[in-house]
């Protein structure tokens, strides 16, 4: 009769901890899912990482979306600082970052001076 309960306590055991891996597992995918980063936190990153990489001062993103593969956004950078302020040269640049908040891919979309209304936006 021992042997029954010590059967009964064995299998008892092994369900708690199949219970208790089955929640860890749960917890690991919950916490991978958590990491996606914010969208206020994608923006600064992009920011500080497409400066790091051109070496020029990121100013402003001006435009911003989810896509499949991350993120997309359009960043204005300040590349040619003169004087008076109105005629430095700005750029746009398309960047791109994974789903992770990594940057992924730039390019430059357009070049102007800081002064100069979008002739883009304005038709």
């Amino acid at each position: 009769m021992s042997n029954t309960n010590n059967t009964s306590e064995s299998q008892g055991s092994q369900q708690s901890s199949h219970s208790y891996t089955e929640a860890k597992s749960q917890k690991s995918q919950d916490s991978q899912e958590s990491r996606r980063p914010r969208p206020m936190e994608v923006l600064r990153e992009a920011r500080a990482q497409l400066a790091d990489l051109t070496g020029m001062t990121a100013e402003t993103v001006s435009s911003f979306e989810q896509t499949e593969e991350g993120w997309s956004l359009e960043v204005e950078v300040l590349e040619l600082e003169r004087v008076p302020d109105t005629m430095s040269l700005m750029a746009s640049y398309q960047v791109e970052l994974d789903s992770e908040g990594q940057l992924t891919g730039y390019r430059r979309v357009r070049r102007y001076e800081r002064g100069r209304a979008d002739s883009r936006g304005g038709r």
